[in-house]
C-alpha cells in the first residue's frame, strides 16, 4: 500500500533541470505548518470528538460563544474543567482533557479564518499556563506512563491502534500546543506574557524539588517505547515535544550565536566575525556536473590518451596560452583546473562555441567577486609548519614555540605573521586546556565553578542513560527512513497513526498510504533537529559532553545510518508530496471538507518542494559533519562506506545550505579518495574551492596527514574516551574513595561512625586485639597533642 501510494506521487516539474530551491532555514517551520504535523489524518474526527466535549458543558441552544466572554468567564471555565481532572473516572477526566486540548487548539468552532484559529489558540495557551494547566497535565501524563494495565494491555495485542494511545496523545497535544505557542515571541503579545514566558521556561529547565528536566522525562519515554516496554507510546507526538521543549529551554540558533558571542567575551576572546547560519543564506547554490556526467567524462579518459584530450581542451580554451605543453604542464593540470571558478553551465557554453565568438563573449563571463568565508588558522597549523621550517632550514626544532624566528628565511616570516592573522581560538580550545590543567593540578585549583545553565541541568540528569537515549533516537530514525525494509524484530513506530479498522477502499487506503509516509517524515524531522540542538549545545556547553554524546552516536552507527538515508533519489524525497492540504489543522477544521478523490490526493500542495524533508536532510549532513570534523578514524569511515558517490548525488539538490554540508563531507575525505578519483571529479572540487571555508597550510586534497596514519585512529578514539571519562568522574561522580577526598580528623565523629563488620569478626576478636592493639606500644604524648 505505502510502495503504490508513493509511486503515484508527482514531482514538481520545475526541479527536473536543476531550477534552485528557495529555502530559508530556520529554528522550525511556520505556525500553522508545525501545528498541522502534530495530528495525523486518522485523528481528523477526533478534532470534532474535542469540540463536543467542550460543547456538552458550557453551551446551551448555542447562546454562549467563547469568543464573546470576558477573560473572568474563561477564567472561571477552565476552573471547572481543571476540577474535573481530578475525578476518579478515567472517561470523566479524559473529557475534561479533550475539552481543554479544543480551547488550546483554538476554540475553531466559533472562528471563521485560519488566523483567528491560531490567534485563539494562542491566547487561549497563554491563559491556560496562567491557571496553571501544564501542572495537571504533567501529573496525569507521569500517571499515564506509570500505567502498568495499559502497557500489558499493549504487549498483549497483535496489532496496535490509534485507540491504545488515546489518553497520551490528548496530553501530549496539550502540552505541545502550549510549549509552542508560548515560546514564540510576537509583536503583539499582551503585557506580562513575557514575563510568563520566561517562567514557564525555567520551570522546564530547572524544576524544584530536586525533579528531573521536562525533556528528560520525554527520554526516558523514548527509550521505554524502544526497548518494547510501551509500545503504544505516541512516538511522533513524543518527539514532536521533546523537539519543542529544547528549542524553548535550551534556545535556537539565533540564541546559540548570542550565547556563543558572550561565552567568547567572558573567556577574553575576539568576537566571531561572521554568523555561519546567515553567511549560507546569502550563498549562491553552485551548479557542479551531476555524477553521470563526471562519470562519462572519466570513460572517456580511459578512451583517449591523455595527450589528445588536453590538445582538445587547448583548442578551444581562449584563456590558454599557445604555448606547448610540456610534461611538468600535464602534471600540474589538475591544480590549474581547481582554480577554474566557472560554473559546469557556463563552461559547457565555453565548449561548444567557435573560438572567435568566445573572444567576443569574454566579457559577460562572471567570475565570483570573492570567497564566502573568512579564512582560519588553529594553533596546531602554526606549529606544524615552524617544525617543519626549522627542520628544513635549522635541523632541530622548538617544540610549541610560534615567536622565535631566528634562523629562518624571510618569505617564513611573512607566512607566520599571515597565519597569526587569521588564527581562530576556539571556546573548545580554551575548556580542553582548562580541563587539563584541572586534571594536573586537581588541590590548588580547587574545584571548578560550573554555572547553572539548562545545558548544564539537562546533560547532569541525562548522563548516566546517554548511551540508551542516542541508540533509541537511532533505532526510530532507522524505522522511519525511506531506504529501511519493514522487519518483524523493529520497532513500530506506526502504532499512533494505524486505525482500529483497516480501510476497505482503494481511496482510504491512498488516503492512509500518504499519511503513513508523512509521519515517518515529521519523526526524521523531529530526530534530527533535536540530535542537531543538542549536539550544538552541549558543545558550547563544554566540548567533552559533545564529545561524549558524539561518540555514543558514533558507536551507535550513526554514519552508516545517515548514509544509508541519503542512499536513495534525493531529489524525489525533498520534493515529495505526502500532504493533503485541505486535511490539515486548521484548515480543515475552519472550511467545509469537499469530496475527495485519487486526482487531489495526488495533486499535494502547490510548494516548489517539502520544506520538512529539506529541513532534515540539512539537519543530517549537519550531524554528520559534527562527528566527523576534525576526527580522521571517522573520516576513514565515510572512506570504507563508499560515502563520495551518495554525497555527489545529493549534489543535484540546488540549494546552498545543503550543497555546503555535503561539500564539506567530500573535502574531508578527497586525500583518502585517490588520484583517479580527483582527476574525474574536478568540477566537485572547484565547487569545494567556492563554497568551503578554506584553511591555511590544509593540503586537503593532495597532501599526506601526517596526523592520519592508519594505526593511529584507534589510539586517538581511545585517547578522547580516556579524557571524557575523566571529565565525568571529576565533575558529576561523588565517589567517597577518590585519591583527594577530603579526610575526617575529628576523633569524635570517626570513633562514632558505624562500621559493618564480617560475619567471622566475632570469632577472631582476640586475635585482632593481641594483634593490633596490645602488641603495638602507644605514643600517649602525641595522641593528647591531637586530641
Amino acid at each position: 500500500m505505502e510502495g503504490s501510494c508513493k509511486g503515484r506521487r508527482r514531482e514538481p516539474e520545475g526541479l527536473q533541470d536543476g531550477q534552485s530551491l528557495e529555502f530559508e532555514y530556520n529554528d522550525a517551520d511556520h505556525m500553522s505548518a508545525e501545528l498541522s504535523e502534530l495530528y495525523s489524518y486518522t485523528e481528523e474526527p477526533e478534532l470534532t470528538l474535542n469540540r463536543r466535549c467542550f460543547e456538552e458543558r458550557f453551551r446551551q441552544g448555542g447562546e454562549a460563544r467563547w469568543t464573546s466572554l470576558a477573560l473572568a468567564q474563561h477564567k472561571t471555565i477552565v476552573m471547572r474543567l481543571l476540577d474535573e481532572l481530578e475525578v476518579v473516572i478515567s472517561e470523566k477526566r479524559l473529557s475534561a482533557a479533550r475539552a481543554i486540548l479544543y480551547l488550546a487548539q483554538g476554540v475553531f468552532g466559533d472562528c471563521e479564518t485560519e488566523s483567528d484559529v491560531l490567534r485563539w489558540s494562542r491566547y487561549n495557551c497563554f491563559l491556560l499556563y496562567q491557571m496553571g494547566t501544564f501542572a495537571v497535565f504533567l501529573e496525569l501524563l507521569n500517571m499515564e506512563i506509570a500505567n502498568s494495565q495499559a502497557c500489558s494491555r499493549a504487549l498483549r495485542k497483535p496489532a496496535l491502534s490509534l485507540a491504545d494511545s488515546t489518553e497520551l496523545r490528548v496530553f501530549l497535544s496539550v502540552m505541545y500546543l502550549l510549549v509552542e505557542n508560548i515560546r514564540q515571541e510576537a509583536p503583539e503579545d499582551a503585557s506580562g506574557w513575557n514575563t510568563q514566558r520566561e517562567t514557564f521556561r525555567i520551570e522546564l529547565a530547572f524544576p524544584s524539588n530536586g525533579e528531573e528536566p521536562f525533556a528528560h522525562l520525554l527520554f526516558t519515554m523514548v527509550t521505554k517505547f524502544c526497548s518494547g516496554h510501551s509500545p503504544h507510546f505516541p512516538m511522533k507526538k513524543v518527539l514532536l515535544l521533546l523537539w519543542k521543549v529544547l528549542l524553548f529551554t535550551l534556545g535556537g540558533f539565533s540564541e546559540l550565536q548570542r550565547m556563543k558571542e558572550q561565552k567568547r567575551a567572558d573567556l577574553s576572546l575576539p568576537s566571531l566575525s561572521e554568523d555561519s547560519i546567515q553567511v549560507m543564506k546569502n550563498m549562491k547554490a553552485t551548479t557542479p556536473p551531476s555524477y553521470g556526467i563526471e562519470l562519462g567524462e572519466q570513460q572517456k579518459r580511459g578512451r583517449r590518451s591523455r595527450r589528445d584530450s588536453l590538445d582538445l581542451y587547448n583548442e578551444k580554451d581562449p584563456f590558454k596560452s599557445d604555448e606547448s605543453t610540456g610534461a611538468e604542464e600535464e602534471e600540474n593540470e589538475d591544480s590549474e583546473n581547481m582554480m577554474d571558478a566557472e560554473s559546469d553551465m557556463q563552461e559547457r557554453e565555453l565548449m561548444s562555441q567557435p573560438l572567435s565568438a568566445l573572444r567576443n563573449n569574454t566579457e559577460k563571463i562572471c567570475f565570483p567577486k570573492g570567497l564566502p568565508w573568512a579564512p582560519k588558522v588553529r594553533q596546531t597549523d602554526i606549529e606544524d609548519f615552524l617544525d617543519m621550517s626549522r627542520n628544513k632550514f635549522i635541523g632541530f626544532t622548538l617544540g610549541h614555540d610560534t615567536d622565535t624566528l631566528v634562523g629562518l628565511p624571510r618569505p617564513i616570516h611573512e607566512s607566520v605573521k599571515i597565519l597569526k592573522q587569521h588564527k581562530y581560538v576556539s571556546v573548545a580550545d580554551i575548556q580542553i586546556k582548562k580541563e587539563e590543567e584541572l586534571e594536573k593540578c586537581p588541590m590548588s585549583l580547587g574545584e571548578e565553578d560550573v554555572e547553572e545553565t539548562a545545558t548544564e541541568c539537562l546533560f547532569r540528569a541525562m548522563l548516566v542513560n546517554i548511551p540508551q537515549y542516542m541508540i533509541a533516537l537511532l533505532k526510530i530514525l532507522l524505522a522511519a527512513a525511506p531506504t529501511s525494509k519493514a522487519k518483524t524484530d523493529s520497532i513500530n513506530i506506526l502504532a499512533d497513526i494505524l486505525p482500529e479498522e483497516m480501510p476497505v477502499t482503494v481511496l482510504q487506503s491512498m488516503k492512509l498510504g500518504i499519511d503513513v509516509n508523512r509521519h515517518k517524515e515529521i519523526i526524521v524531522k523531529s530526530v534530527s533537529a533535536l540530535v542537531v540542538l543538542l549536539l550544538k549545545h552541549f558543545k558550547l556547553n563544554h566540548i567533552y559532553q559533545f564529545e561524549y554524546v558524539s561518540q555514543h552516536l558514533v558507536f551507535a552507527n550513526c554514519i552508516p545510518l545517515i548514509l544509508k538515508f541519503f542512499n536513495q533519489n534525493i531529489m524525489s524525497y525533498i520534493c515529495a508530496k505526502n500532504s493533503i492540504s485541505i486535511l490539515d489543522f486548521p484548515s480543515c477544521v475552519v472550511h467545509e471538507l469537499p469530496e475527495l478523490t485519487a486526482e487531489s490526493l495526488e495533486s499535494g500542495d502547490n510548494n516548489q518542494f517539502c520544506w520538512r524533508n529539506l529541513f532534515s536532510c540539512i539537519n543530517l549532513l549537519r550531524i554528520l559533519n559534527k562527528l566527523t570534523k576534525w576526527k580522521h578514524s571517522r573520516t576513514m569511515m565515510l572512506v570504507v562506506f563508499k560515502s563520495a558517490p551518495i554525497l555527489k548525488r545529493a549534489l543535484k539538490v540546488k540549494q546552498a545550505m545543503m550543497q555546503l554540508y555535503v561539500l564539506k563531507l567530500l573535502k574531508l575525505q578527497t586525500k583518502y579518495l585517490g588520484r583517479q578519483w580527483r582527476k574525474s571529479n574536478m568540477k566537485t572540487i572547484s565547487a569545494i574551492y567556492q563554497m568551503v571555508r578554506h584553511r591555511m597550510n590544509d593540503d586537503w586534497a593532495y597532501g599526506n596527514d601526517i596526523d592520519a596514519r592508519p594505526w593511529d585512529f584507534q589510539a586517538e578514539e581511545c585517547t578522547l574516551r580516556g579524557n571524557i571519562e575523566s571529565f565525568n568522574n571529576r565533575r558529576y561522580e561523588k565517589n567517597p574513595n577518590w585519591e583527594f577526598s577530603p579526610v575526617d580528623n575529628c576523633l569524635q565523629s570517626v570513633m562514632g561512625q558505624n562500621l559493618q563488620l564480617p560475619e567471622d569478626f566475632h570469632c577472631t576478636y582476640e586475635l585482632w586485639l593481641e594483634r593490633e592493639v596490645f602488641s603495638n606500644p602507644i605514643q600517649w604524648e602525641d595522641l593528647l597533642q591531637y586530641s
